[in-house]
């Protein structure tokens, strides 16, 4: 039997802890999100519902609603998807490249590249809003998911490059060289040996952009039309536009629904995350 010291005990007391509190607000929101509206007026943010419901999700998703103002967010949630899934793909593809590039085809002023990206990822959302605008307007991308596709790539090649390339680092440069004394060239040692070792740095980028894209709301307020608005903004259109009763379950249920992609993205690649951030940290 495993016998714990009080200073493990006590280590373990302020982790349950802490997490304890990190999970409170999404426990008030699972249990507000089955209560009826006077039992959320009248109980503890903590207390059972008193009946257990489940209109709020339906309503939430879209399939109990009437009229044009109670629409729900069905339609936006795959919007979202929509978009993430192609620019998780080409931005994770081309980061690929670049860092598959910068870290062992060196060609004059690549360091100078590679600094002006590690420069791109201090620059703030709100200073590319109006060139990017004028951008996607000249393309005819204005207003389409497509758009969103395209800005979410171009941000997102800063971190994927960043990720990639410090992968690489740690790929010792003779394996690279014997591959071109074979007679294999740059697409034939990129798919056929690069790639193939990359899982853990794949899954930290899909990881990464993935909450990213699925999360934005700025991106999305600003580049997005009427018929792909992500879930981001459908979410607040819900919260700020109720009318009569403020309907907290309804909410609730949203808010949680617009989270269970990305939480399904860390219970299933999560364990890549850590394991991928830290790959390249030894070269060698």
């Amino acid at each position: 039997m495993t016998k714990f010291s009080p200073g493990r005990l006590f280590i373990y007391f302020i982790l349950i802890l802490f997490c304890a509190i990190y999970l409170m607000p999404l426990l008030v929101m699972l249990l507000t999100s089955f209560k009826t509206l006077p039992d959320i007026r009248g109980g503890n943010l903590l207390s059972l519902p008193e009946v257990w419901v489940f209109e709020a999700w339906f309503k939430a998703w879209g399939s109990a609603c009437t009229g044009v103002t109670c629409e729900g967010v069905k339609g936006y949630f795959w919007n979202s998807f929509k978009m993430a899934i192609p620019a998780v793909f080409i931005s994770t593809l081309i980061g690929a490249l670049n860092g598959y590039v910068i870290a062992h085809w060196r060609f004059k002023g690549s360091n100078l590249f590679f600094a002006l990206m590690l420069f791109g990822c201090f620059i703030p959302f709100q200073v590319i809003l109006l060139p990017m605008a004028a951008t996607l307007g000249k393309f005819g991308l204005a207003n389409t998911t497509t758009g969103l596709v395209f800005v979410h790539v171009v941000y997102g090649l800063v971190f994927t490059t960043l990720f990639f390339r410090n992968f690489y680092v740690s790929v010792p440069g003779e394996l690279v060289k014997a591959a071109k004394l074979d007679g294999a060239g740059f697409f034939t040692i990129f798919f056929k040996i690069m790639l193939p070792i990359s899982k853990p740095i794949i899954m930290v980028c899909i990881i990464w952009q993935f909450t990213q894209i699925w999360n934005d709301f700025l991106f999305g307020v600003v580049y997005s039309g009427s018929d792909s608005q992500p879930i981001t903004v459908a979410l607040n259109n819900l919260v700020n536009t109720s009318t009569g009763v403020k309907e907290y379950n309804v909410d609730m249920a949203a808010a949680i629904i617009a989270a269970l992609p990305t939480l399904f993205v860390y219970v299933v690649a999560g364990k890549y995350f850590v394991r991928g951030l830290t790959a390249g940290s030894v070269k060698g």
